[in-house]
């Protein structure tokens, strides 16, 4: 991404003169922004909207004048009367306090300030021209900055999202951040990110929670448990085994699976801590308690000696975009075409 630097009005300030004759400042013409306040009545904002056209239309007046040598052709270039071109171009010299043109009879020329100047205006007409292209991409989506908060897995769906998201608009800047799910829903509400990537989320106050996909649950007991015989696993067959369940600082995990074990009409049974996911394999491996845990695939499914991973039936873990209400924004738009990309890519 591209910024350039410039000047600027401060909220509610007007823009300076440039030049007025007798003044003490001269310089090459600007393309002042005015920023107003809120409060600003239509008919100034109107009045400040049309003075910033008016000055770039008598920018390209002077070049159209400069590049034809003389008015008659520019006002045929610009397809408007001969008497409006001269008309802008006096009020352009009134408003800098220089002769722009020297006019004779025979012909029309470039003053010693016009020639001066016309390379300013030429690169201020390019700059308007590069600003309202970049608005356009930006609009489009296809320029600006996305800000992204994402998970861990399951496989390369973030790549290919990722991925996807270059394809369609390769001058749009991804910026990715992890962060704890709570830090993560509380960036969107104060729009420090422009969405997030949440697991095992229920609802969110102030948010939407958009579905994206569905990834099973896995259960791992000891490989000597009649329960391992099973292809696939059901939660009341497990529920008066003891539990190895992630802790509470992962609170949207840990209520999906307490509260399908209630619904089921079995609550946990509680069991040693849950540490790591490996290491927490490989205790329920070798202890001589039998005890199981649950978990989602992350990086593929982990094998470890005397354990068996079986496929929990009924129960999955919904993904979820996480974004501020109202229609979304361009980066927004081009996210969202993405993800559709690559659920059909599934799908297929």
């Amino acid at each position: 991404m591209r910024t350039t630097s410039g000047s600027a009005v401060a909220p509610g300030a007007a823009p300076k003169e440039r030049g007025t004759p007798g003044g003490t400042e001269t310089g090459p013409p600007v393309v002042t922004v005015v920023v107003r306040p809120s409060g600003v009545n239509r008919a100034d904002r109107a009045r400040n909207e049309r003075d910033g056209l008016m000055e770039l239309r008598r920018l390209r007046y002077f070049v159209a004048v400069a590049e034809e040598g003389g008015f008659g052709k520019a006002a045929e270039r610009l397809g408007i009367v001969q008497s409006a071109v001269s008309q802008q171009i006096r009020r352009l010299e009134h408003e800098w306090g220089v002769v722009l043109f020297e006019r004779t009879t025979r012909r029309v020329g470039l003053s010693g300030a016009g020639e001066r100047l016309l390379p300013e205006a030429r690169a201020v007409l390019a700059a308007a021209e590069r600003a309202a292209l970049v608005a356009a991409d930006i609009t489009a989506g296809d320029e600006g900055i996305l800000r992204l908060a994402v998970i861990h897995g399951p496989g390369d769906r973030i790549d290919r999202v990722l991925g996807e998201l270059a394809t369609g608009a390769p001058r749009l800047e991804v910026r990715l951040r992890r962060l704890p799910v709570a830090r993560r829903l509380a960036a969107v509400r104060a729009g420090e990110l422009d969405a997030a990537l949440v697991r095992a989320v229920p609802d969110a106050p102030g948010l939407e929670l958009l579905p994206l996909w569905s990834d099973p649950l896995y259960v791992a007991l000891p490989e000597s448990h009649p329960l391992a015989a099973e292809r696939e696993l059901r939660l009341e067959q497990l529920a008066r085994l003891p539990l190895r369940l992630s802790p509470r600082d992962n609170p949207c995990f840990h209520g999906l699976i307490t509260g399908a074990l209630r619904a089921a009409g079995s609550p946990p049974v509680p069991g040693p801590p849950f540490t790591d996911l490996r290491a927490t394999l490989t205790a329920i491996g070798t202890a001589r308690t039998p005890s199981w845990t649950l978990f989602h695939e992350v990086r593929g499914v982990p094998s470890v000696p005397r354990v068996a991973v079986r496929t929990l039936t009924g129960l999955a873990v919904t993904t979820s975009l996480a974004v501020r209400p109202g229609p979304p924004g361009p980066g927004l738009r081009q996210l969202l075409r993405s993800l559709r990309a690559v659920e059909e890519s599934e799908a297929r």
